[in-house]
């Protein structure tokens, strides 16, 4: 099993998709608890939300579940989002606070930095990869981090969480106009939106989102009700996904222009 998957295109966008993975090694799978072994916190389909939306985008994916190592925290441990309740670098426990591990099976100091090694590294040394090859070529490279979630989940955030969630740590991951032409897609969808709501970016984004240097970063967290069921066995709905991906399209195409204008390039190093 590959810890990753790269398809390599020539536009400027690349899609990173920590979360969407499901394997998990055998013998870390047997430590699981029923809750555990329910994988219920994929990013379920989102490669095949995506998919066709840009062609020519670079798509880098990790194959590996979060709750073996999760690709998109602090590979130091730091909490994203300090006093609000979240998971870890390698979570103990679900998104609704339940433990997924047997009592006593929980991974120890030396296991997580053993994961970080083994799957956290190799899928962010090919994002970066990635975004340098995109950034040689165009001038500037933005990444679009591909994220979903159920709409409601007491233990992370009150009420229902609009369809799309836009991230882009207030503002500094990106050049402005990537912030505001992927919000007004969202905003006019009349499918419900927020920028910088409850998820602000997580680790990918603030870490690769660094405008000055050509590379911009921006999350879109999407409530999984627009394209799927939320309950087991998370099946994909046809028809919540027509009409939802044209918003995605829309938002990637436009991306792709702004890059390709060089609008966004950073300061001085426009031709």
């Amino acid at each position: 099993m590959q810890v990753f998957s790269v398809i390599q295109g020539d536009s400027p966008i690349v899609l990173g998709q920590p979360h969407g993975g499901t394997h998990v090694p055998d013998a870390i799978a047997a430590r699981f608890n029923v809750t555990g072994g329910g994988l219920a916190d994929t990013d379920w389909h989102i490669t095949r939300l995506y998919d066709g939306l840009l062609p020519g985008a670079t798509v880098v994916a990790s194959n590996v579940h979060r709750y073996v190592i999760d690709a998109n925290r602090d590979p130091a441990g730091v909490s994203l989002y300090p006093g609000q309740n979240t998971t870890t670098l390698v979570p103990l426990t679900d998104f609704d606070g339940q433990a997924i591990w047997t009592k006593g099976q929980e991974p120890s100091v030396d296991e997580i930095e053993a994961r970080r090694v083994a799957y956290h590294a190799p899928y962010h040394n090919a994002l970066q990869a990635e975004l340098e090859r995109v950034r040689a070529k165009h001038g500037v490279a933005i990444l679009f981090d591909c994220h979903s979630i159920r709409s409601n989940i007491p233990f992370l955030f009150e009420g229902e969480l609009p369809i799309f969630n836009t991230g882009t740590n207030q503002g500094t991951t990106c050049a402005p106009e990537i912030e505001t032409a992927v919000d007004t897609i969202a905003q006019s969808s009349g499918m419900g939106a927020v920028l910088n709501g409850r998820f602000k970016g997580g680790w990918t984004t603030r870490h690769y989102g660094q405008p000055d240097s050509g590379i911009h970063a921006i999350q879109m967290e999407i409530s999984q009700r627009a394209y799927m069921h939320e309950t087991p066995p998370w099946a994909w709905d046809d028809a919540r996904a027509a009409v939802s991906r044209p918003h995605l399209q829309k938002m990637l195409e436009t991306l792709n222009n702004l890059a390709l204008s060089g609008v966004i390039f950073p300061e001085g190093s426009k031709q």
